[in-house]
């Protein structure tokens, strides 16, 4: 409910509202002012006004209560009173009651609708088609289908909004409405003209044909409202996709009736058009340039929701045809300085998604001092767009860069100076040439840092990037000045970077090594246990110190124990002569699997090369090649059964290696030679060559085991494989931890493993699909089409095929509109030999649910697009 407004003797407006601390009983005991012989018109409808707020605020009225107020409430309907009766017709619709109860009101609504007042008629009418079940439709129907066509717009609407409520739970009685709908779609009245049409759509909506006819005799000019109007436009421009989609001819036809729109007196209607016209599928610049046009005329008017409409849509249209939109910006550079920020916040992002790289300079300082009059969160969309633009134009890295470095020294939130961390991060790792620049305008930045959070994660990133720089001491200082002038976390932080430093850089070890002995003075635990135990790790206390890759591990990589699971050990430890065992910690979290045992879970180098890494050091693989591709891990047992094993997939060029992630989760075992058999006579073209099996087992430690296949090169091979997890089971004490000598062999059937086409492509997006789509050339296009069957909606279909494919959707095209008929979505991808492959799809379903579908696919080989049409095909 809204909030009210007192105004105040002493102090200026107060405010407040009048349900402020009512309770349900009070009001329930208000209720009886119901049963008074003599009825306060005025007072009945505060009580029923507060009913409501309760209502709907969620609070429940047991059966009784609501039986009791909605008896009090029919007592009403003797009041002449204008104003409590409206409230009436509005609280029982909200109780809602039952059969049995609405008989109690049947016969006043019936006289209601049949009233000389037209305002009781459409309230009637609008109750009882809520209220009431299908058997008392049928006797009202014919008073509701004379309504349709009331001279009262008033009344007509209502029947229209109900008809609509009604289609959804009874629509055989609706659709007898057919002839009485299409007269009030010729009504004057601009709101029975567009509650009419929408509700003639309905009904035929799945009947393309219909919706088609009806379509075409309307656009011929007899729809006067411009909501109508604005409805049509939406009807007409699914028209145009789904016959585009069934390769349809007549398009042109609508096309002609949407421009003509783009005259229209009303400007509701004209933007309507020009916002169809820019997100119809495959439009030409000859079809959008009329659209663009008027978008740009609203970007000078002097209505402020015209221009952000304006702005709006071409900063849509900007993600797809920047270049059809260059001409509007020099209006778009007026509104930088707009007074409404959100116009301006849209002007700025379509003028950094348009501009070219010569005006990138210009742009950024007129940007510079719009930046200190908006709310952050404007500032956030604007921080994204110059990263989107930086890497549109590496070129120009300096400029942006140095841009985001002065913004991140200005006043501002966490979440802004998260998301200009965040935009350096990513041009860093994305545009080599920018790292140095980057790198220092972090360290700056944690000089001033009032974010704890984000000191950490800046120490943290340059503990990985910075030591690969050409001259890596320049950030020594910058880390060292943390210890000394930050919180604890922060100084924490920064000793575990300056130990990254001195395991990579030999050079800064003697220094590194200075500083941490710094540290062991600090007055807190946490560094100087760091210090210590990185002193003692890198050799800088003269012990003897293990492998220069066993400290990289160490210091780069992950900690394979859920610190949740080692937070509790370390509290239920009692100290004893017996260190702390860290291998007593539970490694997975309980209930949970292991998810890709052996491959560390965030390591600065990617899954693929951690996985590259893991399978290069074993010998029977080491030939293979460059790995492909690794999917993610599939479950092949149940949850809570004895043995917990997944599947990983490496798709090499000539072979495929299933990586068998096993835990055993039975305390009083140890399993001995634990191999996964694989039966590949579902997969006639693979050829088992490579067996690594698994010595030992112990209870709730991970580990893997290895079949390699061979495949014919370069070829999609497909198939299904059996697996039998095998061992040999050994009992073990739990008390003592002894393992008996003798064992016995078992075995445990798993879940069935499947190569998939999808395995065989890499999900690699592209920021412009179109220019990408234009750049492959038609050379190797192909273009068939297809039927998907019947499917229980097209989103379901959209994603089946996305997932048969292995692809990645690009602008967001993965998302189908809800009750849309029709839709397309464009995909991207690398095939196996690291070929690029895009994809544009076409859906279109019919009134039985029928999907069909339209497949284009452009490449860099001609047999890569013949095998994707082979893949949707078979």
């Amino acid at each position: 409910m809204a909030q009210y407004m007192k105004k105040d003797d002493d102090r200026d407006e107060d405010e407040y509202s009048p349900f402020l601390g009512i309770e349900k009983g009070a009001v329930l005991q208000e209720a009886r002012v119901f049963n008074d012989s003599q009825l306060d018109s005025r007072r009945c409808s505060q009580v029923i006004t507060k009913l409501l707020y309760l209502l709907n605020q969620g609070e429940t009225f047991t059966k009784v209560e609501a039986t009791e107020v909605f008896f009090s409430v029919t007592k009403l309907f003797q009041s002449k009173d204008v104003g409590l009766r409206r409230m009436v017709y509005l609280i029982i619709k909200e109780l809602s009651p039952s059969s049995d109860e609405v008989i109690m009101v049947t016969s006043s609504l019936m006289k209601d609708m049949n009233s000389k007042t037209d305002v009781y008629r459409a309230n009637a009418i609008r109750v009882l088609c809520r209220i009431t079940d299908a058997t008392l439709l049928t006797q009202i129907e014919r008073y509701l289908k004379q309504a349709v066509v009331d001279k009262n717009p008033v009344v007509a609407s209502a029947a229209l909004v109900s008809g609509i409520h009604i289609l959804q739970t009874n629509p055989d009685i609706v659709k007898r409405w057919s002839n009485e709908v299409q007269e009030a779609v010729q009504s004057r009245a601009a709101l029975v003209q567009f509650h009419a049409l929408a509700l003639l759509h309905q009904i035929r909506q799945n009947d393309r044909l219909a919706v088609s006819k009806l379509v075409t005799s309307l656009t011929r000019g007899s729809v006067r409202s411009p909501l109508a109007q604005c409805l049509l436009i939406r009807y007409t421009s699914q028209v145009i996709r789904e016959s585009s989609m069934n390769n349809q001819n007549g398009e042109r036809l609508f096309y002609d009736y949407l421009e003509g729109c783009l005259r229209h007196k009303s400007e509701m209607v004209i933007l309507e058009t020009a916002r169809a016209i820019t997100e119809l599928n495959g439009v030409t610049s000859r079809e959008l340039t009329p659209a663009i046009t008027v978008l740009q005329l609203f970007l000078s008017s002097s209505k402020p929701v015209l221009r952000f409409a304006a702005v709006r849509t071409l900063n849509k249209v900007a993600m797809t045809h920047p270049m059809a939109v260059t001409n509007c910006n020099i209006d778009m550079e007026s509104l930088i300085s707009d007074q409404n920020r959100s116009i301006a916040t849209l002007a700025i992002t379509t003028l950094l998604k348009t501009g070219n790289e010569s005006g990138v300079d210009r742009l950024m300082k007129q940007i510079t001092n719009f930046m200190s009059d908006i709310a952050d969160e404007f500032k956030i969309v604007v921080v994204d767009a110059i990263r989107s633009l930086c890497l549109k134009f590496p070129l120009k890295y300096r400029s942006l860069m140095n841009f985001l470095s002065n913004i991140l020294r200005e006043e501002g939130g966490f979440e802004y100076k998260k998301a200009i961390v965040d935009s350096i991060v990513i041009l860093i790792r994305d545009i080599p040439d920018a790292k140095e620049i980057g790198l220092l305008h972090l360290c700056e930045f944690i000089e001033d840092c009032e974010f704890t959070y984000l000191s950490t994660q800046i120490l943290h990133f340059l503990g990985v990037e910075g030591p690969k720089t050409a001259d890596p001491s320049k950030y020594i200082r910058y880390i060292y000045n943390r210890v000394i002038l930050e919180n604890a976390t922060v100084r924490a932080s920064a000793v575990s970077t300056l130990a990254k430093f001195g395991a990579v850089v030999d050079s800064l070890k003697p220094r590194v090594f200075v500083l941490l002995r710094r540290c062991l003075y600090d007055n807190d635990d946490e560094v100087r246990d760091r210090a210590t135990l990185y002193l003692n790790t890198l050799g800088g206390d003269g012990s003897v110190v293990e492998t220069d890759k066993d400290v990289k591990d160490f210091l780069f990589g992950s900690l394979d124990i859920p610190l949740v699971n080692l937070e509790t050990s370390l509290k239920n430890y009692e100290p004893t002569e017996e260190p702390f065992d860290i291998n007593s910690v539970e490694r997975n979290p309980a209930g949970n699997r292991p998810t890709a045992l052996g491959v560390p879970a965030a390591a600065p180098v990617s899954t693929v090369d951690a996985y590259e890494d893991l399978l290069s050091s074993i010998p029977e693989f080491s030939t293979f090649g460059n790995l492909f591709k690794s999917s993610a891990p599939v479950e092949l047992t149940e949850v809570e059964t004895e043995y917990a094993v997944n599947v990983v997939k490496h798709i090499f060029d000539k072979h495929v290696v299933f990586q068998f992630n096993c835990t055993n989760t039975i305390p009083e075992q140890l399993l001995e030679n634990v191999v996964v058999v694989v039966d590949a006579s579902e997969a006639e073209e693979f050829a088992e060559v490579a067996t690594k099996p698994l010595i030992s087992l112990p209870y709730d430690a991970p580990g893997q085991t290895f079949v390699a296949f061979e495949k014919p090169e370069g070829v999609p091979a497909v198939g299904r494989f059996s697996n039998v997890l095998k061992f040999l089971v050994k009992e073990v004490d739990p008390s003592t931890g002894e393992v008996e000598e003798d064992g016995v062999e078992d075995e445990y059937q798993l879940e069935d493993s499947e190569i998939v086409a999808a395995d065989y492509m890499l999900k690699v997006g592209v920021s412009n699909f179109r220019n990408a789509w234009e750049s492959l050339g038609p050379e190797f296009e192909r273009v068939d089409e297809y039927g998907l069957g019947p499917r229980e909606s097209l989103s379901e279909a959209v994603n089946a095929v996305i997932s048969l494919l292995g692809m990645q959707p690009c602008e967001g095209t993965e998302v189908v509109a809800a009750n849309s008929r029709s839709h397309s979505c464009l995909l991207s991808g690398v095939y196996i030999g690291n070929v690029k492959v895009l994809v544009r799809l076409s859906f279109g379903v019919d009134s039985s649910n029928e999907v069909a579908m339209k497949l284009a696919v452009r490449s860099e080989d001609e047999s890569v697009s013949d095998a994707i049409h082979d893949i949707v095909a078979n």
